[in-house]
């Protein structure tokens, strides 16, 4: 109890942040979602842009909250760096990481692919079909026929030809050549 009447400035305003990063989430959500249906850009884009400013609103957040509980910026430089020490470590063990979130930016900004579309993947020896479920960080997530989810990294979907099939109407039929 001691303890929470010590703390009660610092508790207050870690709820005030909290409170402020939820409300930010919400209203940045529907002030994308209204934006770009205003502009007519598709599920897809939303969905990006969406995930990118939750990202930023959470280390907006946490870096608030460290300053609101006194964290001293040198502890917090020494946690930083091994953090960074740490990813680099893993990113050049395994670079196929940071080259799928490259990919994913190159895949979002110019790339033709769209969530709902139909696309084919060609592969040397198994081609891989199915329409786009999400396009994340690190993968394209494809419905097959079968029902199946099939992941493909987005390094991969750069370096490989795909084939997108032409979306139709319902009451629109296809004309032969």
């Amino acid at each position: 109890m001691e303890w929470i009447q010590l703390h009660s400035n610092e508790l207050t305003y870690t709820v005030i942040i909290i409170a402020g990063m939820v409300a930010a989430h919400f209203a940045t959500n529907s002030l994308i979602t209204r934006s770009l249906k205003r502009h007519h850009f598709g599920f897809a884009r939303r969905k990006v842009i969406i995930k990118i400013l939750n990202l930023v609103i959470f280390i907006t957040g946490n870096v608030f909250l460290a300053a609101t509980w006194g964290i001293d910026r040198s502890e917090l430089t020494v946690y930083f760096t091994a953090v960074s020490t740490v990813l680099g470590i893993a990113f050049f063990a395994s670079w196929s990481f940071l080259s799928n979130i490259t990919a994913s930016l190159i895949l979002f900004f110019n790339h033709p692919i769209k969530l709902g579309d139909n696309i084919r993947v060609i592969e040397k020896d198994y081609d891989v079909e199915g329409k786009v479920e999400d396009i994340s960080f690190f993968f394209i997530h494809l419905k097959n026929n079968a029902k199946e989810r099939v992941t493909i990294p987005n390094s991969i979907a750069l370096q490989k030809t795909i084939i997108i099939k032409p979306r139709f109407k319902e009451n629109q039929v296809a004309k032969r050549p």
